[in-house]
């Protein structure tokens, strides 16, 4: 038999590549000798390096960039493809991991690390960019980022603004003459999970801003900076950043990444299984196995990582098991895209904190029943 294990993070408590070692345990400890294929895997947050560079055979590198808040911090990115393409995440240059939850301060946070993870891989020559803009800890409109490629941006009086969610009101004056020039060669793919527009009830702003630790006077801010920020880079550089589907992605960040360096947004999921060959990799694969935090109709509805896994294994006929921590409102609804089962971790009634704390052995005795099962079904259809 060949399994084959592609579960995305549990948020806080398990990494892709801690599930799929647990569940070659599992399976091993119930099947014996049975081959497994490991593909720990990402929608653009937290793990897309590490899903990229395990799948392609690529290899890590670090680079010290400025973080979330200012402070210096190592950066870890990918190269794969030998050496042709380069893999960032934004999560580990500008993300909300970062950021002790006591210092979470949009107004206060700037995406300028992952512009300057962005200038050292296109200053090593490589030009062809996956960016996975996941879990970001900014609401700057990507002005960070781009201060770090060499846009200018500038005040009422002139002074140039570094790119922090607060200088998104000040901007008057915008200046992309001194962009990196490689920019204009560069193949740029942003891995993005969500279609938030960039301004609105809907956007960047109202829906994320909370998570990264705004309250409601800095949601009413940084909503009127991040619009004056858009009509002038409309007014002064015809470039309407508000515009794309996903242009609220990461804080903005998807606007700015499209509209000015020309990046083409792609779904997450959909973008990491095209990239490591997954159809291919299903070849003769018994099971999949995949899983994340929580599964619920937000979930189903935007392709979360189980949702895309299981239209991939439906196409192909490949049955897919779930490992969820819990299941949340509308959960079910993937029984209408694929024939799937649901494990969830969750044994007992339990404080979520006991659940986060615990969450591997959790995880394990999930593993362990989800064999069990599929070896008592595969016995009940071999009578």
């Amino acid at each position: 038999m060949k399994f084959l294990f592609a579960p995305d993070s549990f948020k806080g408590s398990i990494s892709a590549i801690e599930a799929t070692k647990m569940l070659t345990v599992a399976a091993k400890k119930t099947f014996g000798k049975i081959e497994t294929i490991e593909l720990p895997v990402a929608d653009g947050g937290e793990g897309t390096v590490d899903s990229f560079v395990i799948a392609a055979g690529g290899e890590y590198r670090e680079h010290i960039v400025t973080g979330p808040m200012g402070e210096p911090s190592i950066a870890k990115y990918g190269i794969i493809n030998d050496g042709k393409v380069a893999v960032i995440e934004m999560a580990q240059a500008s993300g909300l991991p970062l950021v002790p939850a006591n210092m979470r301060n949009p107004l206060k946070a700037t995406s300028r690390g992952t512009g300057e993870l962005i200038a050292h891989v296109l200053d090593a020559g490589i030009t062809k960019l996956i960016i996975g803009i996941g879990g970001s800890a900014t609401n700057d409109g990507g002005m960070g980022m781009l201060s770090a490629l060499g846009a200018k941006f500038f005040d009422i009086d002139g002074n140039l603004l570094y790119g922090y969610g607060e200088d998104l009101e000040k901007v008057c004056h915008i200046d992309l003459t001194d962009i990196h020039s490689a920019i204009r060669k560069a193949s740029i793919t942003v891995i993005c999970d969500v279609i938030n527009p960039l301004l609105g009830e809907n956007g960047a702003t109202y829906i994320y801003g909370r998570q990264k630790g705004a309250d409601d006077l800095m949601l009413a801010r940084l909503e009127a900076g991040m619009d004056k920020y858009a009509h002038v880079f409309f007014g002064e550089q015809g470039i309407n950043i508000a515009s794309p589907d996903g242009a609220g992605a990461a804080g903005g960040m998807g606007g700015a990444l499209k509209g000015v360096l020309g990046a083409q947004l792609k779904p997450g999921i959909e973008a990491v299984l095209d990239a490591v060959a997954f159809d291919k990799m299903l070849e003769g694969v018994d099971l999949v196995v995949t899983g994340e935090g929580c599964l619920d109709g937000q979930s189903v509805k935007f392709g979360k990582v189980p949702t895309g896994i299981a239209k991939r294994c439906s196409k192909l006929g490949v049955p897919v098991a779930i490992i969820v921590g819990g299941m949340g409102e509308g959960a079910e609804n993937i029984y209408d895209i694929a024939d799937v089962a649901i494990m969830t971790t969750i044994n007992s009634a339990m404080p979520i904190e006991e659940a986060m704390s615990n969450a591997k052995q959790l995880f394990e005795c999930a593993a362990d029943r989800l064999f069990r099962s599929i070896k008592m079904g595969m016995n009940i259809a071999g009578k």
